[in-house]
């Protein structure tokens, strides 16, 4: 039995995309890789992570560098950040249905913390981060232990490959969802144990009635 929700937090809880492009171009000026056209993001987001890196020609192991640039200058960033349709709504019945919430993600601490604060949102206050893209399934197996869970009573939602493979690695089921940052296409090969089309979707796959 569930009893605990986890959340990515970019892409599945915060619309962050234009926040994110955005950064990643002002990146790709200084360090001399290819900037993002808006008529190529529908094609980035069937792409896996290795891919998109070729295809903007930026090397891999420069990720873990860029990536505390990319978290400070995200952190000026919080305010231009929104909840998804929908999620203020679902967040406030899996509360009232007495799930423990908590976010789990490869963004900042600080970051994920000012955007709640920003938003008024007070009941998630169990957080996991790490800047290793790849390390999730570490980060949920790190929390089930700490918590004396076991596998079957976390629930993951994400919206990227790297999250359905983490909870597989984890035996942790997962609920994809199709607004954020990957496409199906990019996914669909590994097969989440949910997917979902709105917010509601995630009370649905807890066997919840949406009001």
């Amino acid at each position: 039995m569930v009893k605990y929700v986890l959340f990515d937090f970019d892409g599945t809880l915060a619309d962050s995309r234009k926040v994110m492009f955005n950064l990643l171009n002002a990146l790709a000026v200084k360090y001399g890789f290819k900037q993002i056209e808006p008529e190529e993001v529908p094609y980035l987001r069937t792409l896996s992570i290795a891919e998109r890196c070729r295809y903007l020609n930026f090397p891999m192991y420069k990720i873990p560098f860029m990536a505390v640039e990319l978290s400070r200058q995200y952190g000026l960033a919080i305010k231009d950040l929104i909840l998804f349709e929908g999620i203020r709504e679902m967040l406030d019945a899996l509360v009232r249905e007495g799930y423990q919430l908590g976010i789990l993600s490869s963004n900042s601490e600080n970051n994920i913390r000012a955007f709640l604060q920003y938003q008024g949102i007070t009941h998630i206050q169990l957080l996991y981060c790490s800047h290793h893209i790849f390390g999730k399934d570490r980060l949920l197996k790190k929390m089930i232990k700490q918590h004396r869970l076991q596998p079957a009573e976390v629930l993951y939602v994400g919206d990227e490959l790297r999250d359905i493979v983490a909870c597989q690695k984890s035996g942790v089921k997962v609920v994809w969802v199709e607004w954020g940052y990957d496409a199906y296409e990019a996914v669909r090969q590994h097969t989440p144990d949910y997917i979902a089309q709105v917010p509601t979707d995630i009370l649905r796959a807890l066997s919840i009635n949406p009001l």
